[in-house]
């Protein structure tokens, strides 16, 4: 793979210190907010769970929150950030599955369900990314 120049004022913003991590928890925030809010209502949690047909409600919706919330303290770290992408990505396969079935919906709620299905993909694609970039050597200065 060759090596390209980024311009100046992109090299420097890419060498913060800390990007990386304030990118990741860019990216964690709608799970771990998710994971918190359904912790503090877990009757929602499960009622939630339940909406969408999955049963038994309460164990799967103690899994869901689990899920969100060590897979973002996973994906938080440089070191298990490949497990934590992994479970997040995972759970937001399987619910944008459950949840956004876009081609079940017919008119305009076609078009939101699809949209939403897609920006779902978008996330898996950039916890993967995250992930990988996370798991490359560190340049040095």
């Amino acid at each position: 793979m060759s090596e390209f120049a980024l311009p100046a004022p992109v090299a420097r913003l890419f060498g913060c210190p800390g990007l990386d991590y304030l990118l990741r928890l860019a990216l964690a925030a709608p799970f771990l907010i998710s994971g918190v809010v359904k912790l503090l209502d877990f009757s929602g949690a499960t009622a939630e769970v339940a909406g969408l047909g999955v049963q038994p409600a309460a164990p799967i919706a103690v899994a869901v929150i689990v899920t969100e919330l060590v897979g973002s303290a996973l994906f938080l770290t440089r070191r298990l950030c490949w497990l934590g992408a992994g479970l997040l990505a995972g759970f937001t396969v399987a619910a944008t599955l459950l949840a956004h079935a876009f081609w079940t919906f017919d008119g305009p709620e076609r078009a939101r369900q699809a949209a939403t299905f897609f920006e779902h993909v978008a996330m898996v694609g950039g916890l993967v990314t995250a992930a990988l970039l996370a798991a490359r050597p560190r340049r040095p200065g």
